[in-house]
């Protein structure tokens, strides 16, 4: 892996992709839109970059992008590569490694969700303080020194949430706090699964991000995540999830979400050079 991720990366600065930039944005389904706040792009697809997953899921681009907002160098990855796909937790490995190597000093990741929490319906954005692993699986099992012990307390890096916060406040947006389970899926959480994890702390639910924390910290990427609550959980408020409606709500939240990154990125220190 480590010679394809460089072999990628090598490609990538000879596109112009090269950093430092102040921060690398995975969007999760149907939220895309992000890309659109970008100036002066430039965009590979996963395909054309070596290593990268190719798009197995509706509502995820595929495309890797370098632009600037508010001023600032940032990448944006255009979709992401699920455990369920082919049963591989450590299925964003490359990528966020490529990231990191490119000069990404900051990962911020978004997704949709379903959730347990009243006072948070679909069309919310919700800042995760932490998650629950669910799926019974690890990217880093396989590795086979010590740096596979990862610690994991305040891995939801609080300058960085701190910097979300000050950005929904400034641009007017109720943003709150959860938890976020990870269920490895494809198929979407029973409603006695979803009761479990709320007896366990969990305000949301989801089949991603969590990997990818696991996987920035290993890399030493400081990181936070957004969710966009796209549907009730299964058996809350009669809620019933399927895919059409997760990329239905995740559009109409879309710009919410870019409004609340671009105050975010606009906050952030300046990038060394």
């Amino acid at each position: 892996m480590a010679e394809t991720a460089a072999q990628a990366a090598g490609i990538l600065r000879e596109m112009g992709l090269g950093g430092p930039h102040a921060c690398a944005i995975v969007t999760g389904t149907g939220l895309g839109r992000v890309a659109e706040l970008l100036e002066a792009p430039i965009a590979l697809s996963f395909g054309e970059i070596p290593g990268f997953p190719r798009p197995g899921v509706t509502g995820h681009g595929g495309r890797l992008h370098r632009g600037r907002i508010a001023g600032h160098s940032v990448l944006v990855m255009e979709g992401r590569a699920h455990a369920y796909e082919r049963g591989e937790a450590a299925a964003m490995r490359l990528p966020l490694t490529v990231l990191r190597t490119l000069g990404a000093e900051r990962l911020l990741l978004t997704n949709a969700s379903g959730s347990l929490m009243p006072e948070a319906g679909p069309g919310s954005l919700v800042l995760l303080a932490d998650h629950i692993n669910l799926s019974g699986m690890n990217p880093l099992i396989g590795e086979d020194d010590d740096a596979r012990f990862v610690p994991m307390n305040a891995a939801y890096d609080p300058d960085l949430r701190a910097r979300l916060a000050r950005a929904a406040a400034a641009r007017g947006l109720t943003l709150r706090e959860g938890v976020y389970a990870w269920f490895s899926g494809p198929s979407f959480e029973t409603p006695a699964e979803v009761r479990m994890a709320g007896r366990l702390g969990a305000d949301l639910v989801g089949m991603s991000t969590v990997p990818e924390v696991i996987l920035a910290r290993f890399l030493g990427l400081p990181v936070a995540a957004v969710s966009v609550v796209t549907n009730w959980a299964a058996g809350i408020a009669g809620g019933a999830p399927h895919h059409a409606e997760t990329k239905a709500a995740a559009r109409a939240a879309a710009d919410d979400l870019a409004g609340l990154i671009r105050a975010f990125v606009a906050d952030l220190p300046e990038t060394a050079p």
